[in-house]
């Protein structure tokens, strides 16, 4: 969708007021998410090795920021997300079953392609991962992972709320959480987009969990792109909530179960990535030496979004702006950061 914002909008909350209520979703949110899913904080790169195999490549196409090291041979890359580099912490940390991790990612998609109310260049999300024995990598256990999820966004902004009672107009996010595959979707809803199957069932279910994404259905489409090398396309999924404001389907969350040796075998072959077999990371997990594990990215402008009722992403995060868009925000009195 292009930058469009709704005729009459006014921001709940004051600039300064804005900042501060960032700042208390962020320890609220963590210390919810922490308690629900056992996770510890750590610190996390900014940027890794190039060739170690650990920067996540998206849907293949996405260039990562690179740059040189001075007197080094190495070449770094801005990582696109943690989903590799967090399941080698969690061994090398030595987290057992039960427990994991949450950090902050700082992101440059460069290649972003969707400049608009909810796509930005620059992302933050909250990246977590938790180590798991074999009997939870099953449907079962990736749905109370995301009721969990959904619990700790849903009583984060009832404390919200209460602390800034002009934003209960926004009334509340549904709890219940609608299960729904990819596939179902399609057959639900043929001749859409995923885009638009995504808004007509959100919006008649309010928050949902789409499940399997990265693997082609019957069309012989996927609903999206998934890299084939940390999530199981057949243990995955987004997490969305219905936003009344901008009037569509809100991803908050893309996570799932990792993948195992043998999916992974599987999912590169798929996808025609057998040369990622002899990277470092991915001889690791085909040899079974990193823990079965569950994770995802939580994304905190967006959330900031959906608890604050803001129309633009910029408003709760600092970015670059192509011009359309910062004379559109301005026209509409919207003040982007």
């Amino acid at each position: 969708m292009e930058t469009c914002i709704p005729e009459g909008y006014k921001s709940l909350l004051s600039i300064y007021d804005t900042q501060k209520a960032i700042s208390l979703i962020h320890r609220l949110f963590e210390d919810r998410l922490g308690a629900l899913l056992n996770l510890y904080r750590v610190s996390a790169p900014l940027f890794v090795d190039e060739s170690s195999g650990l920067n996540d490549t998206l849907n293949g196409y996405e260039r990562p920021v690179s740059f040189e090291i001075l007197r080094s041979s190495h070449k770094a890359e801005v990582v696109q997300s943690l989903a590799k580099w967090k399941r080698l912490a969690l061994k090398r940390y030595g987290f057992y079953p039960g427990k994991g991790l949450y950090t902050d990612m700082n992101a440059i998609r460069r290649d972003e392609d969707e400049l608009d109310n909810l796509h930005s260049v620059y992302v933050d999300q909250w990246d977590w991962e938790k180590v798991i024995l074999q009997e939870n990598r099953n449907l079962d256990f990736l749905k109370l992972t995301v009721m969990d999820i959904v619990t700790a966004i849903c009583d984060t902004q009832d404390t919200i709320q209460a602390i800034y009672p002009q934003l209960a107009s926004l009334g509340k996010l549904e709890r219940r959480v609608s299960f729904v595959t990819a596939q179902e979707l399609e057959d639900q809803y043929p001749g859409m987009s995923p885009k638009q199957r995504e808004n007509h069932y959100l919006r008649e279910h309010k928050t949902a969990f789409i499940i399997g994404i990265g693997g082609a259905l019957r069309s012989g489409k996927p609903h999206d792109g998934r890299a084939p090398d940390y999530d199981d396309w057949s243990l995955n999924g987004d997490i969305m909530f219905w936003d009344d404001l901008l009037d569509c389907a809100m991803e908050i969350s893309s996570m799932g179960i990792r993948v195992d040796p043998e999916t992974l075998d599987r999912q590169l072959r798929l996808s025609a990535c057998d040369d990622r077999r002899e990277l470092p990371y991915h001889k690791a997990l085909l040899r079974g030496e990193l823990p079965l594990t569950i994770g995802g990215g939580i994304g905190q402008s967006r959330v900031s979004m959906l608890l604050l009722g803001k129309a633009h992403i910029g408003e709760v995060q600092a970015s670059i702006w192509d011009q359309e868009t910062i004379d559109r925000c301005e026209k509409a009195g919207v003040m982007l950061l």
